[in-house]
């Protein structure tokens, strides 16, 4: 064990969002160091099913000139490791080096892991809010059913010939309903306690464009009650004309809790065929799954569409080691980023993650005002946002606090630009 003392930044996480902070870390002259628990970078990427892919089209998701193939799990595995080698980010990174613990101390933060001991005046967390799978905790006796989540599904032709029992109402049960449509299940039984909201569309999920006209709303300054009339209008009238009435969530759209992914098309031409069923499984006893009303259904599968936790149990500080939701996390953090609970620490994925924006984007132009904090400019304050900072609103919430990279009336006219002429067809520029 040996300290490493002097640093400004540890971050922790090597995916996509802590890779492009090393990157702006580098650009404003901080000395930093990642930390990834893996041989290699790229976060969840690294380890999802080949079927995944992201929920929109590949320039939606990259920046500038940085190469991607296609919208699939392995082309965004590579899109992060062409980062690394684009802006020569390798001699900053340490792999294989899990955090075992990282607390406060008087000159910042202590950060151990198996193979040293690390010492930064400020400490960026940086491994997501989708790093933990989340099933839920039902009773299980005799099972003779096998279980997957959507993470641990490495082989779709399992389902072929299956009686399937896919459970969640967002976008990996929709994934997982696809692939029981494309691969041949036998059955297909959807158990779901509620719906999200989509953007309805018999495309594929990654044909983009979706944002556009959210990103136009937001700089021409239309409140967000307005937005969200005119969202809900829309998509309810996208929704009827496809023939999905049965699908609408039961709620009025918000911008502040839900996003708008698109549908998917297997799942939504074969929707007649899918038995749906309103609940919650509480027991899986021999090859029958029953719910909470008492139905009981028959499966070989059960496909666990239910989403993730976030994990940060390796800080050393109450109460974030405890916290499992993204939500919980925000209402813990001034100005989206700073965490209230510790000095000189930032939560990178909570403010970001499960909003319509392109990640990437997102981590980019946060990357940049936190980068000015650690330099010294007071840019984070302690007061909580009451609002998520959607798409280009993310970019108005940080151009009030951050004049250095947002000059006055220069960033409005760059970004009234970005939202109204930029070409759909092409990546956004870096920030």
């Amino acid at each position: 064990m040996s300290d490493h003392e002097g640093l400004d930044l540890i971050i922790v996480g090597g995916g996509i969002g802590g890779v492009i902070c090393l990157k702006y870390a580098l650009d404003a002259g901080l000395r930093v160091l990642l930390l990834e628990r893996e041989a290699g970078v790229g976060g969840i990427w690294r380890s999802l099913p080949a079927w995944q892919g992201i929920q929109s089209s590949k320039e939606e998701w990259t920046l500038g000139d940085i190469p991607i193939a296609g919208a699939d799990q392995a082309s965004i595995l590579q899109n992060i490791e062409a980062w690394v080698g684009r802006f020569d980010l390798s001699p900053h990174i340490r792999l294989d080096s899990p955090v075992r613990s990282a607390r406060p101390i008087e000159e910042g933060w202590r950060v151990e892991t198996d193979s040293g001991v690390y010492q930064s005046r400020f400490l960026l967390a940086a491994t997501g809010g989708h790093n933990r799978p989340f099933i839920p905790p039902v009773e299980r006796t005799r099972s003779a059913i096998a279980e997957y989540h959507s993470t641990q599904l490495s082989d779709p032709a399992l389902i072929r010939g299956k009686d399937v029992i896919v459970v969640g109402g967002g976008a990996s049960a929709w994934d997982l309903l696809d692939l029981c449509c494309d691969h041949g299940a036998d059955s297909v039984a959807w158990v779901h306690r509620s719906l999200k909201w989509m953007r309805p569309s018999l495309s594929s999920k990654n044909m983009g464009g979706g944002n556009r006209r959210l990103a136009q709303a937001q700089m021409l300054g239309l409140p967000v009650p307005v937005v969200n009339k005119l969202l809900n209008r829309r998509l309810r009238s996208k929704y009827l004309h496809l023939g999905l009435g049965q699908l609408i969530p039961d709620r009025d759209y918000d911008l502040d809790k839900d996003q708008s992914p698109p549908g998917r098309r297997s799942m939504l031409l074969n929707l007649a065929k899918i038995q749906r069923h309103r609940g919650e499984i509480e027991e899986i006893e021999g090859g029958e799954a029953r719910l909470a009303d008492g139905r009981r259904l028959k499966a070989d599968i059960v496909l666990w569409g239910t989403g993730f936790e976030m994990d940060l149990g390796y800080l050393q500080v109450e109460p974030l080691s405890r916290l499992t939701r993204m939500e919980e996390a925000v209402r813990r953090c001034g100005s989206l980023f700073r965490a209230l609970d510790a000095p000189n620490l930032f939560l990178l994925a909570p403010a970001i993650l499960d909003t319509n924006v392109s990640a990437p984007w997102a981590y980019a132009h946060a990357a940049k005002s936190i980068m000015s904090h650690i330099k010294g400019r007071e840019i984070f304050g302690t007061k909580v946002a009451r609002t998520r900072a959607q798409y280009f609103n993310l970019v108005r919430f940080l151009a009030t606090r951050d004049r250095q990279n947002y000059p006055w009336g220069k960033w409005k006219l760059r970004y009234l630009r970005l939202a109204f002429l930029w070409d759909g067809d092409k990546p956004m520029p870096l920030p």
